[in-house]
């Protein structure tokens, strides 16, 4: 990471014309170089990370409404399997996550404000307390959208640093919901989330009609935030090529209900991410798998 000094530095004032003018900088610089999948392992994915097999990106996510305690249960018993970064729940399953996966060293997640983003501050600051509590030790919040998208940035800040302050140590994922913003919203969203504290940005929900992660938008959010913060693409990741590509465009972390379908490019003789994308996996645009994939 570079230096953090930035964070908690207030980037909104009373009309956010100069948070505006910044998001408008990174999105020229965007517009500038339109994204390219890369040959070699992508500098947010540093060395060590090469060496790890793609499990250890991937949210093992369940946030059906439906999902009960079998199948919550059963999600942790396929991450431990397949050796994913983290599961993500609702927050009623957080202690059974943790009770379940032990010190296993996967990471419980559960999410906040979630799908919609528009309950009160003063909610979501106490639903982060209380998972928190539980044992959750990430979460991943949806930003006050509608106040994103009527320019109340103060707004927006202070609805993230609140959270971030009743998360204590446990990082917070802001996620954008970048299909219902304009690129310039998405860019000051990703300034917002950086001063305010968040670890990372993401994508999406996965609920909204307008869709989900693009290759596109995990490289302007890894342009907005640099080496700084990390990057969730979430939302319709649901093949092997797809969840590569989006590592390849800009993301460190993907977050997906599909990761036992990736099978066979998971578990402990899983290939190093590093090869998986140099062999290029990520430029498979036939439909079927990539021969790097396939070889597998």
């Amino acid at each position: 990471m570079s230096d953090t000094g930035w964070r908690r530095r207030r980037v909104t004032r009373q009309g956010g014309g100069s948070l505006i003018d910044e998001a408008r900088a990174v999105i020229e610089a965007w517009t500038a170089a339109p994204y390219t999948p890369p040959a070699v392992l992508p500098p947010w994915l540093d060395d060590s990370s090469g060496s790890l097999g793609i499990g250890r990106f991937i949210d093992h996510t369940m946030l059906r409404p439906e999902a009960g305690r079998d199948a919550v249960l059963n999600l942790c018993d396929e991450a431990a399997r397949y050796g994913f970064k983290a599961v993500c729940v609702n927050g009623i399953w957080v202690a059974d996550c943790v009770s379940r996966l032990g010190r296993s060293g996967i990471v419980v997640a559960t999410v906040v404000g979630f799908p919609l983003g528009s309950g009160a501050t003063k909610a979501k600051a106490a639903e982060a307390k209380l998972a928190v509590g539980a044992g959750a030790g990430e979460l991943d919040m949806v930003m006050a959208i509608g106040q994103a998208k009527s320019g109340e940035w103060r707004y927006v800040e202070d609805d993230i640093r609140r959270v971030v302050d009743a998360a204590g140590t446990a990082p917070v994922k802001v996620i954008l919901e970048t299909s219902a913003l304009e690129p310039v919203e998405i860019a000051a969203g990703c300034l917002v989330a950086r001063a305010a504290g968040a670890a990372f940005v993401m994508t999406s929900t996965g609920y909204h009609a307008a869709g989900g992660a693009t290759e596109g938008t995990a490289s302007l959010l890894r342009l907005a935030v640099g080496s700084d913060l990390g990057v969730k693409a979430s939302g319709g990741v649901r093949s092997p090529e797809s969840a590569l590509r989006m590592l390849a465009a800009g993301a460190n972390r993907i977050g997906t209900s599909s990761a036992t379908a990736m099978a066979a490019i998971l578990g402990p003789s899983a290939p190093p991410l590093k090869r998986l994308i140099e062999s290029g996996a990520p430029r498979d645009d036939e439909g079927g798998p990539s021969a790097a994939v396939s070889g597998y």
